[in-house]
């Protein structure tokens, strides 16, 4: 019984290693049919990724995919929420092994670099928009639904998605690099769906976490005032 309970508790932190190891930023690159540079960056957090697709010399969007994940002993299982290019795909679980060795990510049959752990990362994590301000007030907003706007960050990586579990619909998305510093939350915009001349700009915002929440405050891309409340995910 003892050698029971110790492997048990020995499989339990193999696994939360595994897991750790694998939370952050990763980057892979290929060429297309055109010979331009494609950069793959796919995130981890706890419990959701996302894998997003862009031209590397201009940030042309090209697709992006994601959802829940969970390990089990060397296989990684993807179930998926959001998948521009194959949108049968959302609703349906991919079992893949994995590996992990330093900062060297074997996946998809490709390799993939680190970029981060998730440090500094004062914003690591998934979160779901949960809140707006007008007219003085937060007005709630229902996290439940199958209609989604999610940001996932990674320690120095952001995306946000928009997209509808039930209908399989996806309404866009936006990502790059982010950084949080007094206060001050710093989007630098590597792609955007929905306008290709948005990549390279920078956006600040002001961030506070209260009670757990993100509240995120400032001007949008299109220069008007915002307040947003995002709240963890949970599931």
């Amino acid at each position: 019984m003892k050698k029971l309970v110790l492997f048990a508790v020995y499989l339990s932190f193999t696994t939360l290693v595994s897991a750790q190891g694998l939370q952050g930023a990763w980057n892979a690159t290929e060429s297309n049919d055109m010979g331009s540079e494609v950069e793959h960056v796919l995130t981890f957090t706890q419990g959701f990724f996302s894998e997003a697709i862009f031209q590397k010399a201009d940030g042309k969007f090209i697709g992006t995919k994601g959802g829940h994940y969970s390990l089990h002993e060397g296989t990684i299982e993807l179930i998926f929420e959001f998948s521009t290019q194959n949108p049968e795909m959302v609703g349906q679980t991919q079992s893949i092994p994995y590996s992990v060795a330093n900062d060297t990510l074997e996946l998809h049959n490709r390799t993939w670099t680190r970029i981060d752990n998730g440090t500094p990362g004062d914003l690591f994590g998934a979160w779901l928009i949960s809140g707006r301000k007008r007219d003085g007030q937060i007005v709630q907003r229902d996290t439940s639904g199958p209609r989604k706007t999610m940001k996932i960050l990674s320690g120095t990586r952001f995306q946000w998605i928009a997209y509808n579990t039930e209908t399989k619909e996806f309404m866009g998305t936006g990502g790059g690099t982010y950084t949080t510093v007094n206060g001050k939350y710093t989007e630098n915009i590597g792609f955007f769906s929905r306008d290709d001349s948005r990549v390279g700009a920078s956006l600040e915002f002001n961030y506070e976490l209260k009670d757990g929440d993100w509240h995120h405050s400032g001007l949008s891309s299109k220069g008007d005032p915002i307040y947003e409340v995002w709240s963890q995910r949970k599931q």
